[in-house]
């Protein structure tokens, strides 16, 4: 006997059968229980036996913070801000009777870190300057001027429709693409109800992306 629909309470056939949350589902009937949008085997989340996306998945709020990755890199950066204007005041009042700062290897790092930086910048802001040419004496006659090469056109503007990301999306899939809320989404094409293909505009990533995770710009 055919089994019925977790959602709509009709039969569910074989060929149409989803068998997930100890329920079956239609395909068409396994979605999110709030905004609706079609899910699968991939990017579905559980809650009680119901499905959701990961937008409206029912989040628990804790009292205490996680030590995430993210979380250790903010505290490690606000660290290192900290030690470099320690060190930039030393640098100031130098002179004025402060006691000298060791120079830890913490410190030596921090310098190291910043010496590089003004390379970096240095290099970039100075204009590329060619080799200088060898001095040649002996005479040649100068060669027939060619054909002059036509500058390359600049690449005509996205056609696509632009959109602005009102979630933040981790790629469930190899052929999705992830972004952050308020990345825009650009050469936007609608695939099929609740998904589209785009490329965001801040990585220049592109891929399949939930449409219910973005709005028209």
């Amino acid at each position: 006997m055919n089994p019925s629909c977790g959602r709509c309470g009709t039969i569910v056939y074989p060929t149409e059968k989803v068998n997930c949350l100890d329920k079956y589902w239609h395909k068409g009937c396994f979605s999110c229980e709030i905004c609706k949008m079609t899910l699968n085997m991939k990017n579905y989340k559980g809650f009680e036996k119901r499905p959701y996306c990961n937008a409206h998945y029912p989040k628990t709020n804790f009292t205490c913070v996680a030590d995430t990755p993210e979380n250790l890199r903010l505290k490690q950066q606000s660290k290192m801000q900290s030690q470099v204007q320690y060190k930039e005041e030393f640098e100031k009042n130098k002179g004025k009777g402060f006691s000298a700062v060791a120079d830890t290897p913490e410190m030596q790092r921090i310098k190291k870190t910043q010496d590089h930086i003004s390379n970096v910048r240095l290099s970039v802001n100075q204009p590329h300057q060619p080799p200088a040419a060898s001095k040649n004496y002996s005479y040649e006659p100068a060669a027939a001027p060619g054909p002059v090469r036509q500058a390359a056109a600049a690449p005509p503007p996205s056609s696509g429709k632009r959109y602005q990301a009102v979630y933040d999306y981790a790629a469930a899939d190899e052929d999705e693409v992830g972004f952050l809320e308020g990345d825009v989404i650009v050469d936007a094409q609608v695939i099929d109800e609740g998904w589209m293909y785009g490329r965001v505009e801040r990585t220049g990533q592109q891929g399949m992306l939930p449409a219910n995770y973005v709005e028209a710009i």
